[in-house]
């Protein structure tokens, strides 16, 4: 192994240390407010990888993944909750994740067939219909007004404020411990799904969405590996949308709506389509603008505090005007996303730079030939 290669693996590992430091720590430094933010965005992130794979890496243009994390979030409150069987919670959870896998495998004949634009119509069709089934199962979805999350407890521990917890002097609420079940939530997701890329899955999902044809060549079931990550973009969602359900503690039909699907097509597309993380980049820029703008919406022009009718933007509204602009942006300028530009600086900084010749360095010129030679005289 040569030195570089080496020096850099340790300064990637000592920053990987430092980052995952700094993320445990924040719990005791962070109110309520920063750390919602950040439960969002890590279930947002885990969400947007799943899209990730399917589109980014796959080449498969989906406007259904607000379905699948419906049926992740509403699978958990109805199997652990009452209505419901009211099964254990971490059992729930995972049969939520596997529930909207099922689900992404009843879809996937149909995304296995179809693509391009037919199937973001095709999938699209997945959220009107879902949507009207939250509406009308009341029974298990509670209708318009949704129903509430039961906390997750893992073997007598909540993850809830119903009971007290004092770590150094800091009262551990909701948010403080919801966070770090979402950085070990979202560290499997973001190892499972690297180790996925760089596999062999990954290179025949990469060949699939270059050319069917010359995957078919080189053996790749064309059929198969797009159902199958149909099926795996589904559980990613799935996943997401359990830690939503427990972030939020109650679900409405509302949310999992087309603006959600359009929403994670921004965060890939800002982020950077077939990248674990770009699409976290993506997903925390999507996730936590609207929500700071909202909070520092009097201190920000032409933006409207929320409740006032005065005629200006709302903090929302402003937040998808701004990564509408950032999209544009992203596709003028940089079309592989943040990822991309980041990975592209780096590799500029990274170049030796040739040095001039010294001042005083002659080297021998060559005596210029002739352009045109002589004719000899004719004897």
């Amino acid at each position: 192994m040569s030195e570089p290669l080496s020096r850099a693996r340790a300064l990637r590992l000592g920053l990987t240390i430092a980052a995952v430091t700094v993320l445990c720590a924040l719990p005791f430094y962070l109110d309520a407010f920063w750390l919602r933010i950040g439960l969002f965005s890590m279930a947002a992130a885990v969400g947007a990888v799943g899209l990730g794979l399917l589109s980014g890496t796959a080449g498969q243009l989906s406007l259904g993944h607000a379905f699948f994390l419906a049926v992740g979030a509403y699978g958990y409150v109805w199997l652990a909750g009452e209505p419901g069987p009211g099964l254990p919670t971490p059992l729930a959870a995972v049969l939520a994740v596997l529930l909207a896998g099922a689900a992404g495998g009843l879809f996937s004949p149909v995304a296995g067939r179809v693509r391009g634009i037919y199937l973001g119509v095709a999938t699209l069709a997945l959220v009107f219909l879902g949507h009207h089934v939250l509406l009308t199962a009341d029974s298990v979805t509670g209708g318009f007004n949704g129903r509430s999350v039961p906390p997750l407890e893992v073997g007598g521990f909540s993850f809830s404020a119903d009971s007290e917890l004092t770590l150094l002097g800091v009262p551990f609420g909701a948010e403080e411990r919801l966070w770090y079940l979402g950085l070990a939530l979202f560290a499997v997701t973001w190892f499972t799904a690297r180790g996925l890329l760089r596999g062999r899955p990954g290179r025949a999902l990469v060949a699939l969405r270059d050319s069917e044809t010359a995957a078919a060549v080189m053996g790749v079931d064309v059929s198969r590996y797009r159902s199958a990550a149909f099926v795996v973009s589904s559980m990613y969602a799935g996943l997401a949308g359990v830690m939503l359900a427990l972030s939020f503690r109650r679900v409405v039909p509302d949310y999992f709506g087309l603006v959600l699907s359009v929403d994670y097509l921004a965060m890939i597309v800002i982020g950077g389509l077939g990248s674990v993380a770009g699409a976290t980049v993506g997903a925390v820029f999507v996730t936590a603008l609207p929500l700071l703008m909202t909070r520092y919406a009097d201190q920000l022009p032409l933006v409207a505090a929320p409740g006032t009718t005065d005629g200006t933007v709302g903090p929302t509204e402003a937040a998808r005007y701004l990564y509408g602009a950032s999209i544009v942006l992203i596709l003028l300028f940089a079309p592989d996303g943040l990822h991309g530009l980041v990975r592209r600086l780096r590799a500029r900084l990274r170049r030796p730079r040739t040095a001039p010749p010294p001042p005083n360095a002659t080297s021998p010129t060559p005596s210029p030939e002739p352009a045109v030679r002589a004719k000899e005289p004719t004897p």
